[in-house]
C-alpha cells in the first residue's frame, strides 16, 4: 500500500469560467483584463502540481488520474434535469445556470471537465477505502462545496465531495461521514445536501459573512434526524492562524470525536490564505501543516487512517502552491526544500492580543451552544 495518492488530470486546467475581471464579469465600467482575469482560474492549481513535481515531493506520491463520474454517480446527488440543462449548454456556448450574482459561468466543454472533477474526487476516496493508499489528495477542478443539487453557484458546478461520498457508500458500505470544509467561503452546496442526514457531519469554518455574501450560519445545525450534526463555524475577518487552530480544538475535534466517523473528508479551500483576492483570513502554510495534522490524528483515532482531502478555492496563483504543497508534504510524511516565502511577513501580520483573546471568547461561547 502506497502511504499517499495524488489524484489530478491535465484535463481539470482547460476548465474555463468565461472573462471576468476577478469576479466581476467584462462588460460596462468593468475593463476586460489583459490575460485570464477571472478568479476562477486554472494558475494556482497547475502552480500546486508543478511546485509538487520541481521539490521532488510527486516522486514520493502515488500520482494518479481517474475515470469522469458517470450519470449514476452524479444522479445520486443531483436531478436527471439539471444535469441535461448543464450538458446541453455545455455542448453549445457555454453559460450560467445559476442565479444572477451566484458567480457559477462556465464555457464550452466544462461539463465533462466537471465531471471528471467529480471522479478525481471519487477515487481519492475509493483509493483510501479501498486500502491501495493510507490517504489522498484530489486536485479537483472545478470546486464542488457550493453547488446545490439542482443548481451551481460559487464557481461550483458539481457537488464533488457529496458525489464522491455516495459513490464509496454505494461501493464500499461506509456509512458515517464527516465532511471538514476549512474553505473561507461557507460550504453552503454540501450543507444543503446533507441537512437531514445524521450519517453526515458537516463542519465549515469560514469567514463570518464573505460568501454566500452576508451568510453567517451559526444557529443552523442540521434538522430531521441531521439536526445537531451541522456546525457552522464563522470566523471574523482577520481571524488568523490562531483562530482557526482554537476552533478546531474547541469544536472540530471535539465534533469529530462524539460523531465517531468511518470516513474523513476535508474540502480543502486554500483561499484563507493570507494574500487571498477574495478573503482576508491570513493564514499560512504552517496554519495548513497544523490543520491536516490534526486531520491525520482524528482519522487515526476513529477511521483506522481513512482521510481524503479534496481541493475546493484559493485564488493566489503565487501563494496557493505553497500552502497546498505544505498539506501534501503533511499527508506525506515527506519534508522537501521547499521554503515559503510569505511565510515569515504573514506571522508578521497575525492579529493582536486583544483581538485574539475576543476571536477565542466567539469560539467558546459556540463551543458551549454545539456541546449542548
Amino acid at each position: 500500500m502506497t502511504h499517499t495518492a495524488f489524484f489530478t488530470d491535465e484535463r481539470t486546467f482547460w476548465h474555463t469560467s468565461g472573462a471576468h475581471a476577478l469576479f466581476f464579469p467584462v462588460g460596462g465600467w468593468v475593463q476586460p483584463p489583459s490575460s485570464g482575469g477571472y478568479a476562477e482560474s486554472p494558475d494556482s492549481k497547475r502552480r500546486l502540481l508543478s511546485l509538487i513535481q520541481m521539490s521532488g515531493l510527486g516522486g514520493q506520491l502515488d500520482m494518479c488520474s481517474a475515470p469522469i463520474a458517470t450519470d449514476d454517480e452524479l444522479m445520486r446527488i443531483h436531478p436527471r434535469e439539471y444535469l441535461s440543462r448543464f450538458k446541453a449548454l455545455s455542448d453549445t456556448t457555454g453559460g450560467d445556470l445559476g442565479d444572477p450574482g451566484d458567480l457559477a459561468p462556465f464555457g464550452k466543454g466544462s461539463y465533462e471537465i466537471a465531471a471528471l472533477s467529480a471522479g478525481l474526487a471519487i477515487g481519492a476516496i475509493d483509493r483510501v477505502l479501498g486500502r491501495r493508499s493510507g490517504n489522498a489528495f484530489s486536485l479537483s477542478r472545478p470546486p464542488g462545496h457550493h453547488c446545490l443539487r439542482d443548481k451551481p453557484m460559487g464557481f461550483c458546478l458539481l457537488a464533488n465531495i457529496p458525489v464522491a461520498i455516495e459513490a464509496a457508500r454505494a461501493k464500499h458500505q461506509v456509512q458515517r461521514v464527516a465532511v471538514i470544509d476549512w474553505d473561507v467561503h461557507h460550504g453552503n452546496g454540501t450543507q444543503s445536501i446533507y441537512y437531514d442526514d445524521p450519517n453526515t457531519l458537516t463542519v465549515s469554518l469560514h469567514q463570518d459573512r464573505c460568501f454566500p455574501p452576508g451568510y453567517s450560519g451559526a444557529e443552523e445545525r442540521g434538522e430531521g434526524a441531521g439536526l445537531g450534526v451541522n456546525i457552522n463555524i464563522p470566523l471574523l475577518p482577520g481571524g488568523g492562524h490562531d483562530a482557526y487552530l482554537y476552533a478546531m480544538e474547541r469544536i472540530v475535534i471535539p465534533a469529530l470525536d462524539r460523531f465517531r466517523p468511518e470516513l474523513i473528508v476535508v474540502a480543502s479551500g486554500l483561499d484563507a490564505s493570507a494574500v487571498d483576492p477574495l478573503a482576508r483570513m491570513l493564514l499560512h502554510t504552517e496554519s495548513y501543516r497544523a490543520m491536516t495534522r490534526l486531520m491525520l490524528d482524528a482519522a487515526d483515532r476513529h477511521c483506522d487512517g481513512r482521510l481524503a482531502i479534496v481541493h475546493e478555492g484559493g485564488y493566489s496563483e503565487a501563494y496557493v502552491p505553497f500552502c497546498g504543497h505544505a498539506i501534501v508534504e503533511t499527508l506525506a510524511g515527506v519534508g522537501t526544500d521547499v521554503i515559503d516565502p510569505m511565510l515569515d511577513l504573514a506571522i508578521a501580520q497575525q492579529p493582536g492580543e486583544r483581538f485574539v483573546q475576543f476571536q477565542r471568547q466567539l469560539i467558546d461561547e459556540l463551543a458551549a451552544g454545539f456541546s449542548r
